[in-house]
Parts: structure tokens; C-alpha cells; sequence
């Protein structure tokens, strides 16, 4: 077994006022982030969304195995596909698979089984979880904690997007495996998450909703 090799760390460390202020500024940035389901179909430069991903990509992973595949989706062919499929699965689910409890929680969203919004975006990104990965002297091993992992990547990429300045919706039609077939992506590859991307519509409007305090999200001890 190979040893890895190690480098000292590069930290900045900030007085705690700087702290502080770093901490208020960027919690009230992400706290004017919001999903949006009504795009413009305005282009967004692909350096941009190449940089959100390079920032996903540094997100912690077990072993360091980066367990995550990123398909960019800008033709609209493609994108037409992927919307017929979606909505075949969302169709399905909405009258016959979902809950009631879950439709009832969803009503006052005014979600549907109809998704303009995957074919007016200018991008979908497909986020996709691989079970294995190649290890450099050829050899194929198991990656561990695939969920953990590219649920992490995704907020850093959903965060880097907000950041840039543009808005984004994670779409999860289930099940999604039209995603490998549509992307040409192998079965050891599981879609995670289809996140529409691009600027907002003149008119986009979102629900008024509210976030759970700090003290009903966290416990200090």
C-alpha cells in the first residue's frame, strides 16, 4: 500500500471580529438564496459554470475519492429528452406513487408533474454518484460513502452557483435512471440529482416561506 504524502496546511486565520463579520456576511448572502422554478432562457458563460465546478469538485470525500460525475446539459435536444422522460416519471408519481401526506405538503408549493423550467434553463447539470472508482495503476475499487459525498459536492456547487450570480433548482424525478441512458453514462452510475441552472425569468416569483430558527436546528452541549 502506497503512503500518501503530505504538505503543510495553508489556513488564514482571521481576528475574531473578522470572524464574525465574515460568518453575518455570508449567512445573510445565502440567506437571500432561493429555489426558483421560472428561468430565462438568457446564456450564461460556460467559464462560469466550469468555476462552480472546479468548487464542487474541492468538496471532502471519503478516501478522497471524489465520488461524482458532473454531465453539463446545454443542447436542447437533450434537454427536450430529459424533460419527456422527467415528466413521465413526475406524471406517475403525482397520480399514483406519492403519498398523500407528501402531496398535501407539496400543494401549497403548486408543484405539478409540468417542467418548462428543464428546457428554459440554459443548463442542467445531471449529478451523478459512482460506485467505484480507478485507482492510477489500473485497479477498481469500491468508493464508501457515495451518498455522504456527493451530497456535499452538491452544496458547494449549489452555493457556488448563488454566488456567481445566478439561481438554481434541484430537481429529482424518481426513479432517474433515463439519465444514464439519455447521457450515455455507465450502470455503476447513479444520478443523484438533476440541478437546473441559469438566471431567473423577469417575472419569477417565489413562495413566502420561512426558515426554522437556529435553536430549533442546532444543539449546543
Amino acid at each position: 500500500m502506497s503512503v500518501a504524502k503530505f504538505q503543510p496546511l495553508s489556513f488564514t486565520e482571521y481576528p475574531p471580529e473578522e470572524m464574525s463579520r465574515r460568518a453575518t456576511d455570508f449567512r445573510a448572502h445565502m440567506q437571500r438564496r432561493r429555489t426558483v422554478r421560472h428561468f430565462s432562457d438568457k446564456p450564461v458563460p460556460r467559464e462560469v459554470i466550469e468555476e462552480c465546478l472546479v468548487t464542487a469538485g474541492t468538496a471532502p470525500s471519503g478516501a478522497n475519492f471524489q465520488p461524482w460525475h458532473f454531465v453539463v446539459v446545454s443542447d436542447p435536444k437533450v434537454k427536450h429528452e430529459i424533460r419527456v422522460a422527467a415528466e413521465e416519471e413526475e406524471k406517475e408519481f403525482y397520480q399514483r406513487k406519492a403519498p398523500k401526506e407528501w402531496l398535501e405538503a407539496l400543494a401549497p408549493l403548486g408543484t405539478d408533474e409540468h417542467k418548462p423550467f428543464l428546457e428554459d434553463a440554459p443548463y442542467l447539470i445531471a449529478i451523478f454518484g459512482k460506485n467505484h472508482s480507478a485507482l492510477p495503476d489500473g485497479r477498481k475499487v469500491k468508493n464508501y460513502y457515495v451518498h455522504e459525498s456527493v451530497g456535499i459536492a452538491t452544496g458547494f456547487l449549489i452555493a457556488a452557483i448563488y454566488n456567481a450570480g445566478l439561481v438554481s433548482l434541484t430537481h429529482t424525478p424518481s426513479p432517474m435512471g433515463f439519465l444514464n441512458t439519455i447521457l450515455n453514462r455507465p450502470s455503476d452510475e447513479k444520478p443523484f440529482l438533476l440541478l437546473v441552472t441559469g438566471f431567473p425569468a423577469k417575472d419569477a416569483d417565489v413562495p413566502t416561506i420561512t426558515k426554522k430558527p437556529l435553536n430549533e436546528i442546532a444543539t449546543f452541549i
